[in-house]
């Protein structure tokens, strides 16, 4: 392909979106500079250390592990999926532990379902109707042809109505025993549509839904690398204050103690519902954009972690427990508790194990208020010490060999990423289409978008599609070819 003139763009975070759209751009022959306020790629999509230990606070099941989904060629091409994280298929995926048993959730539908109903006759029909929607949407990924809709997104077509009105949550009363509702409701937050569960039991049907080895840490500098290999220039600690734009385009942008770059494109892979009221001059006014200052909500969780000087292998790494009473904590609560056991020498020392627990709720005006009163510390420590006593309960190896805890909150995200909120991803409402930023801006030339907030609530997935799509769509708007 020839290459064309070398134009300026600059992008706007280096999170899984921004080094997708770096990495396209550079294939693309443009001269690419993201500029990212942290000093770690991969945003969101994170790890940190603590004392010999690492917290994945990223990446929990991997959308396109599997080289028979669509997403996994993108994961290969922007260099997240390469030979050092080789991908990690569990099963079961999660296990209910109470009086006990062990109650496995597997991939396979009809291996779970049998499963669930032998503990719970009475939900017999509920549970097969459940395998039924999932065996659905085992192949509901975007088409690329009208060959690959017919084959997956015809079948999906009759059970999305029954479940779009609904929310996890709402979706779970069908089921009477509350085993079964505890195991299925345990691993993604219960206010998501309905549609999150089903699909994702749907991706790990497929064998997909994998863990690559190193998870977020290797991933993510994994992304960075191929973007640098290709000539890419990668900023830390450049803060972006203002994207300046003149006569209907975009021209440069202003980052860290009004530094200057010019661009005859702007990217923004940083959340866009933050970006729309504190990137540009005024405010964007666009009727999206009041749509999502108005419509928005996103998903919040607290990850709490600790390193533990025991070895934990007897038990499953992806274990539930049902409370006997909920769970209180900054304002939400939650009767289940679903720890993630982290071993070997990617994430703890031998012999010793990282265990974390994500606990969902709208809990960010909690923490403002604790941070603008002066509580927030005293607030952190009051909540781990009641999670520490709880743990404890169920795990008893972990009294005594606690050797670290970390609390990081939405304000946590919010100051490390700037996300909206502290927000991980949008929160698709039960009966509602999410609110997004278009990818490309109709009035402001040169002006796009990447990221979570511009598709449907999904994570990983839908982050390194749009660095790919907003890419494809500048490519388009100055008659270069996309590359292949």
């Amino acid at each position: 392909m020839k290459k064309p003139i070398a134009r300026k763009v600059v992008i706007v975070g280096a999170g899984v979106s921004g080094l997708s759209a770096g990495t396209y751009a550079c294939k693309a022959g443009f001269d690419v500079t993201i500029l990212e306020m942290g000093h770690t790629p991969g945003g969101i999509s994170t790890s940190w250390k603590r004392k010999g230990y690492t917290i994945e606070g990223g990446i929990h099941w991997l959308t396109g592990s599997s080289g028979l989904l669509p997403h996994n060629r993108m994961w290969k091409e922007v260099g997240a999926l390469a030979d050092n994280n080789p991908i990690i298929l569990k099963d079961p995926l999660y296990t209910l532990i109470e009086n006990g048993r062990r109650i496995p959730l597997y991939r396979n539908p009809a291996k779970m379902a049998e499963t669930l109903i032998a503990i719970a006759p009475e939900d017999e029909k509920a549970i097969r109707k459940l395998e039924h929607q999932v065996r659905a949407l085992e192949h509901f990924h975007a088409p690329r042809n009208f060959k690959e809709f017919i084959c997956n997104i015809l079948p999906a077509l009759p059970v999305l109505p029954a479940l779009m009105p609904l929310s996890i949550g709402q979706y779970l009363l069908q089921f009477k025993n509350a085993s079964v509702r505890t195991l299925l409701g345990s691993f993604i937050n219960p206010a998501q549509n309905a549609i999150c569960l089903v699909y994702t039991l749907a991706t790990f049907a497929v064998g997909d839904g994998g863990y690559p080895k190193g998870g977020s840490l290797v991933m993510s500098s994994n992304m960075e690398r191929k973007f640098k290999s290709l000539g890419g220039q990668l900023l830390y600690g450049a803060e972006v204050s203002r994207i300046e734009t003149a006569n209907g385009k975009v021209i440069g942008v202003r980052y860290s103690k009004d530094q200057y770059i010019p661009a005859d494109a702007v990217i923004v892979s940083a959340d866009a519902r933050t970006a729309i009221d504190s990137l540009f001059g005024q405010p964007l006014q666009d009727s999206w954009a009041q749509k999502m200052r108005s419509n928005m909500e996103v998903d919040q969780c607290l990850i709490f972690s600790m390193g533990v000087k025991a070895d934990l292998s007897s038990y499953p790494k992806n274990m539930a427990f049902r409370l006997d009473s909920p769970f209180a904590y900054a304002g939400c609560s939650c009767d289940v508790m679903m720890l993630n056991a982290y071993s070997g020498e990617d994430f703890a020392p031998q012999g010793c194990t990282t265990l974390t627990w994500l606990l969902f709720g709208d809990m960010y005006e909690f923490w403002k208020q604790a941070k603008e009163d002066g509580s927030y510390k005293e607030k952190k420590q009051a909540i781990t010490e009641r999670i520490i006593e709880l743990i404890k309960r169920h795990l008893p190896e972990v009294d005594g060999n606690i050797e670290f805890t970390d609390l990081a909150t939405p304000i946590t995200l919010e100051r490390y990423c700037a996300t909206y909120k502290g927000g991980f991803m949008s929160l698709w409402k039960p009966g509602e289409k999410p609110a997004n930023a278009p990818v490309r801006h109709s009035r402001i030339k040169g002006l796009y978008f990447a990221g979570q907030r511009t598709g449907a609530s999904g994570g990983l997935p839908v982050a390194v599609a749009s660095g790919r799509k907003a890419v494809k769509c500048l490519c388009r708007d100055t008659k270069i070819n996309f590359p292949k």
